[in-house]
């Protein structure tokens, strides 16, 4: 089962340059949080923040009743064993094949037996589809195989805590929705609590249980899927929506004439929220709410035709015409 991961007031800076200041939120349990924002806001920073690879200036991440920024290194190392971390390239050992890839791990922090790890090993590669191709380079392989094989190593710890660092990165659409599906379905096996960064927008429309949105050196907003979805704060809806109106512009923030030129411009309708994404069984997940929970709990009116299975994001209006 995974564990609850508490974040307050974390700032970081790289010299002169504020990264982002008073981030504050909390990863649930076993759920599956997405952050996203627009390029350079600092989301690898995050995650890397997340797991002490970086120190913020200021602030907490609580895991355990440990806090990773100011504990010592040996409390540090024992809290890392709870994460699994995909990165952006899949990080592979280019003169390693991938069974040996992602025997790294098991063979560097366990005493397993060669005949365990190597049970261990082809699980997690069958899993993601990867048998019959465990003896091949990386070199060898697609990008989106690299990625699969990153995830399996980043599982063979069986890990509490899942990192995902733009996973659809150099992924083509079809491959990215199977990948989407592998990651809702390995959430419902093995109730990790999984944080991934990304920058597609299909897939935080119905992938996540929580969506974040990193903007302008601070945390937007962070909340259930379905209200951000029917948000109608600027620059959540805006990114959200992929559209241009709003203030986020081409260098993050649009100027001021650019805003005042868009004063009195009809926003495009919010498009419907879809279904989230059901593991492949048909069973929901744990953490799972009834589509339109969230809003019918808190009063808010969802976009028409919301909840539908043909229910998709439209881009007739993204913009802003």
């Amino acid at each position: 089962m995974g564990v609850d991961v508490a974040i307050k007031g974390l700032t970081k800076s790289f010299g002169k340059q504020l990264i982002w200041n008073d981030v504050t939120l909390t990863l649930p349990a076993g759920e599956i949080s997405v952050m996203l924002g627009p390029s350079g806001t600092g989301k690898s920073v995050l995650l890397k923040s997340l797991i002490g690879l970086i120190k913020p200036e200021k602030g907490s991440v609580v895991i355990e009743g440990v806090d990773i920024c100011s504990c010592s290194e040996k409390d540090l190392y024992e809290i890392r064993k709870l994460f699994g971390v995909l990165f952006q390239d899949g990080a592979m050992f280019g003169s390693m094949n991938l069974y040996d890839n992602v025997a790294f791990p098991l063979r560097e922090h366990t005493k397993k037996s060669e005949s365990e790890i190597r049970r261990i090993v082809m699980e997690k590669m069958d899993l993601v589809g990867l048998i019959g191709a465990e003896m091949k380079l990386p070199g060898e392989i697609s990008g989106g195989m690299r990625k699969r094989a990153g995830l399996a190593r980043a599982l063979v710890l069986d890990p509490e805590i899942l990192l995902i660092d733009e996973p659809d990165s150099g992924l083509d659409p079809v491959r990215t929705s199977f990948i989407n599906q592998l990651f809702v379905d390995l959430n419902a096996q093995i109730d990790a609590t999984f944080l991934i960064v990304t920058h597609d927008i299909h897939s935080v429309r119905v992938v996540p249980d929580q969506i974040g949105l990193l903007y302008h050196k601070h945390l937007a907003m962070y909340g259930p899927r379905e209200m951000l979805l029917s948000s109608d704060e600027p620059v959540v809806r805006q990114f959200l929506n992929a559209q241009t109106v709003g203030p986020i512009g081409m260098s993050e923030e649009k100027d001021a004439d650019q805003l005042a030129a868009e004063k009195d411009m009809a926003l495009p309708p919010l498009p419907p929220i879809p279904l989230q994404l059901e593991p492949s069984n048909g069973v929901p997940r744990k953490s799972q709410r009834p589509p339109g929970e969230w809003c019918r709990q808190n009063g808010v009116t969802p976009p028409p035709n919301s909840f539908r299975a043909d229910s998709v994001l439209s881009t007739s209006g993204a913009s802003g015409a």
